[in-house]
């Protein structure tokens, strides 16, 4: 990585966040990082300023691609050998980071500003204990004498919020839940003391509650006086602890402002669109995503957002605007003079009273799947048994979608294997169609498996990486028996049904978006024309933007083939979007089940009602009443 400082002249302010200077911790004025890759020039952040002062959290938010994560690894110098950095300012508590050497850089780097990464799993050591992890930390930065180790790596465990600190620093990665995980690794950031953490998505893929806990642990950092830089994808993850939200797109800072201001009076069309796709925010059945037909692609001077904007136009294309001021400190980088005010939280009542008749008017609809009184045992390593599973029973109507909730270990995904037949229950019966299902040898099975299908989390890791997209799909439609010469015509079908181009059949998944590859997990998965699809955390992978998409798709899918879904994730929002009844595991136990709508406005459970609790809203906290 090299780093150039660039005179005033070099370009133009486009949106500097307005703490006070001299009280700021970190000053970002002009910063553009570059990528030459091969012949490939890659403009990954454009001329992006702000500042942070102690005690002050700034949230960068956007999706995948919009250049915050690089903006985050630049301010610790690890934007990479092939980047070329350059800024008008770029300072650390007074200090010139521009002029850096990487000697320079490792005594900053975790020293002074620490970097806490969003898997905590490849980015602790699986090697070695985690309270090694945090002695070396320690160690390395001189922070005590090697008496005081063990002693200050048990405090900063506890710290963190981590339980019975002596017996968790002795075990290793693999042996902690991932919410203990990520505390353990923001205990080894902190070690050192830094006066600014940067944090790049560090809740992603935790279940509500560890993810709420990991949000309280970041708040009383910033509390005691931590300056805060939070990377998110999420808007309402960011709610409750940001002061103020930049919203990053095509590398350009488009919008920023105190947080209630961004969220409450938006100006940027992208922003509104984040806004509009977050799914806590709407009631099932209503578009996630904005559908805009793809416009001309913007010159290099233009907004980057042009191509996708309802609102673009020709000046748009041309050229970028001078930041617009909206309100105090709240500025947009837009030429379209709107105002925007946000859909009134959903009427749970109306809302129950609605689903509750369609429900009943479905009553007589077939049940596809049931489980009834299911139980599975797994053993543990010191020769225990561990019920993952206990005495569970739920059914699933064609049309219908089950949202099956819960925190990570609840037995979710142990259920939606029972039900796919990959495993069998130590104790009840699971029926397909009103037939016996589960206990049957495979070879009885295997005719059947075409009436229930699976979307899963990670679409690359169930793909052969040496197919095509074309081979991918064409094996499941194989399965139907298609002839040879009708297999081409039917991938091509699928393929557009899921939003994708025929061109897409020649490419291998690892060539694929994120988004790109759940389609065609779903193209897969509908090959067969099932009569149950089980969805397993199919879009906690993904930004919400792209989230917003596959929704979408499989409302359309489900509204126009009448499948059923059974719909598995931590998620509360995207579970009370797409589904019409909800079961709510906990230790391998349902422990409440209803209407969705009735559930989440009126929770029996104490347990239901701390997971709804802990679900971020787009309203800051400051401001709820």
């Amino acid at each position: 990585m090299t780093v150039s400082r660039r005179s005033p002249a070099g370009g133009r302010d486009r949106l500097l966040v307005p703490s006070r200077e001299e009280d700021a911790v970190i000053v970002v004025e002009g910063l553009d990082v570059v990528f030459h890759l091969g012949g490939e020039r890659i403009h990954a952040v454009r001329d992006v300023s702000f500042t942070i002062a102690p005690g002050e959290c700034l949230a960068i938010v956007g999706e995948s691609g919009s250049g915050k994560s690089v903006t985050a690894r630049t301010l610790v110098g690890l934007a990479g050998d092939r980047a070329s950095v350059s800024a008008r300012e770029l300072t650390f508590e007074g200090e010139d980071l521009s002029s850096l050497t990487e000697s320079g850089w490792r005594a900053v780097r975790g020293r002074r500003i620490g970097l806490v990464l969003q898997d905590a799993l490849v980015s602790l050591d699986p090697l070695r204990p985690v309270g090694a992890e945090v002695a070396e930390t320690l160690r390395v930065h001189r922070v005590v004498d090697r008496a005081g180790i063990g002693e200050r790596v048990l405090s900063l465990l506890a710290d963190v919020g981590i339980p019975d600190a002596d017996r968790r620093a002795r075990q290793y990665p693999h042996e902690l839940s991932g919410g203990l995980r990520q505390r353990a690794l923001i205990a080894s950031v902190l070690a050192a003391g830094p006066r600014l953490l940067v944090a790049d998505e560090p809740t992603t893929a935790l279940d509500v509650t560890v993810q709420a806990q990991i949000l309280a642990l970041l708040r009383g950092l910033k509390e005691n006086g931590t300056a805060l830089l939070l990377i998110s994808h999420d808007l309402a993850v960011v709610t409750g602890l940001a002061d103020r939200i930049a919203v990053m797109y095509g590398g350009l800072i488009v919008e920023e402002g105190p947080a209630a201001q961004v969220l409450g009076a938006p100006r940027h069309p992208y922003t509104r669109a984040l806004i509009a796709a977050v799914p806590a925010a709407h009631a099932k059945g209503t578009p996630l995503s904005a559908v805009t037909a793809a416009g001309p692609a913007p010159g290099p001077d233009g907004c980057p957002y042009a191509a996708r904007c309802a609102h673009a136009d020709q000046q748009c294309r041309d050229k970028l605007p001078d930041p617009v001021e909206i309100g105090a400190g709240h500025r947009a980088l837009c030429w379209y003079p709107s105002s925007h005010t946000p859909e009134p939280r959903p009427d749970l009542a109306r809302l129950t009273a609605a689903r509750r008749e369609a429900r009943e008017e479905g009553q007589a609809g077939e049940v596809v799947l049931a489980a009834e009184g299911v139980s599975k045992r797994f053993r543990t390593p010191g020769g225990g048994r561990h019920d993952a599973v206990r005495d569970v029973s739920f059914h699933l109507r064609a049309g219908e979608t089950l949202g099956v909730v819960g925190e990570s270990g609840s037995g979710k995904t142990t259920a939606a294997r029972i039900a796919l037949g990959l495993l069998e229950p130590d104790e009840g019966v699971v029926r397909l169609g009103g037939e016996r299902w589960s206990g049957l040898p495979e070879r009885e099975r295997r005719t059947r498996r075409r009436r229930i299908q699976a979307v899963y989390q990670d679409p690359l890791g169930s793909f052969d990486p040496r197919h095509t997209v074309e081979r991918v799909v064409g094996e499941a439609v194989a399965l139907t028996g298609a002839r040879r010469e009708e297999r081409r015509r039917r991938i091509a079908e699928l393929l557009d049904q899921v939003g994708l181009p025929t061109t897409t059949m020649g490419r291998h998944p690892r060539e694929l978006s994120g988004g790109q590859r759940q389609r065609v997990a779903i193209a897969r998965a509908l090959a067969p024309s099932p009569e149950v699809i089980v969805c397993d955390e199919p879009v906690s992978a993904l930004d919400v933007s792209i989230q917003a998409q596959i929704l979408d798709l499989l409302a359309d899918l489900q509204r126009d083939l009448a499948v059923a879904m059974l719909f598995i994730s931590h998620d509360l929002g995207v579970i009370h979007h797409v589904s019409d009844r909800i079961a709510v595991m906990k230790d391998g136990r349902i422990v409440e089940t209803g209407d969705v709508a009735e559930v989440f406005a009126t929770p029996a459970e104490p347990y239901t009602r701390e997971l709804l609790a802990a679900v971020p809203t787009l309203v800051p906290e400051r401001n709820r009443r």
